[in-house]
């Protein structure tokens, strides 16, 4: 397949019906209930109308299919150890093994080391991944609308509520923006968030000023995560400037021997810039 997401979708339903026939769903439902409440993922990185400073969402990432292998000494709660020391509002950890070299017991391991809440970033073309997401101790999941019917975004949202999740609904096109704008914030408020992937996933190239373009069709542009491609103080100040206060940061701080001094630098840099 020439379109990459297809390929990663395809190789996703395959993956999710070989792992609902080894742990049907009952178990996974039994497994939820021994759990803690999940961590307020939305509460963590949504400012309030008060002037707040800006919120980094931190990804622990090894690999990508654009950037191939990022980081070889490569231990999460390690690496998220130190975004929680460098200033991180919450963490993104990629779950994908194939392409992105993740796994699900990572969000265990990570909440093992650190009180932030970690977000599910995966693939979501299932129910059965919804619940498997908390039974694995996400407290936040990624629905990514350009793989997902209106229909399958609205139920997997309902039911990552039920679970006590927040929801990040991603877009990337203007027409998949306008299928969930009605969408962000139900079924209730403080439970959905908006991403805007400024990676075009069907050719894995980025653009940061994509956010900007949209920004125009948000109504509450303090529920807007911009994701991909934000590498420079200066990217975060021309969000700030668009008064948008929370990105989604990956690969730049992953290629850093520390990622979490990376981190602290970038938003002391930020934090220290004048507010409009």
């Amino acid at each position: 397949m020439d379109n990459v997401l297809e390929e990663i979708v395809a190789r996703k339903r395959i993956e999710v019906e070989k792992a609902r026939s080894l742990t049907p769903i009952e178990s996974i439902k039994d497994r939820i209930e021994e759990i803690g409440r999940p961590r307020n993922f939305f509460r963590a990185v949504v400012a309030d109308r008060r002037p707040r400073n800006f919120r980094v969402i931190a990804e622990v990432k090894r690999k990508s299919p654009s950037a191939g292998v990022i980081r070889e000494d490569f231990d999460p709660a390690d690496i998220a150890s130190r975004y929680h020391s460098g200033g991180a509002a919450a963490i993104s950890c990629l779950t994908d093994a194939h392409y992105f070299g993740g796994d699900l017991g990572y969000i265990l391991r990570i909440k093992d080391r650190v009180p932030l809440p970690v977000l599910r970033k995966d693939f979501i073309v299932d129910e059965y991944q919804v619940w498997e997401s908390r039974a694995a101790g996400a407290d936040a999941i990624l629905l990514i609308a350009e793989v997902l019917s209106e229909g399958q975004i609205i139920d997997y949202q309902i039911l990552a509520t039920e679970l006590g999740m927040t929801s990040l609904v991603e877009v990337h096109s203007i027409d998949n923006l306008y299928r969930v704008l009605n969408h962000v914030g139900f079924p209730h408020a403080g439970y959905s968030l908006l991403g805007v992937n400024n990676r075009d996933l069907s050719t894995m190239t980025t653009d940061l000023a994509h956010t900007f373009r949209v920004l125009d069709l948000v109504e509450d542009p303090r529920v807007l995560v911009s994701e991909s491609g934000i590498r420079t103080v200066d990217d975060l100040r021309r969000l700030r400037e668009h008064g948008i206060n929370i990105a989604l940061v990956g690969e730049h701080l992953m290629r850093e021997p520390d990622p979490g001094a990376a981190l602290a630098e970038l938003l002391a840099d930020i934090d220290s810039s004048p507010r409009d």
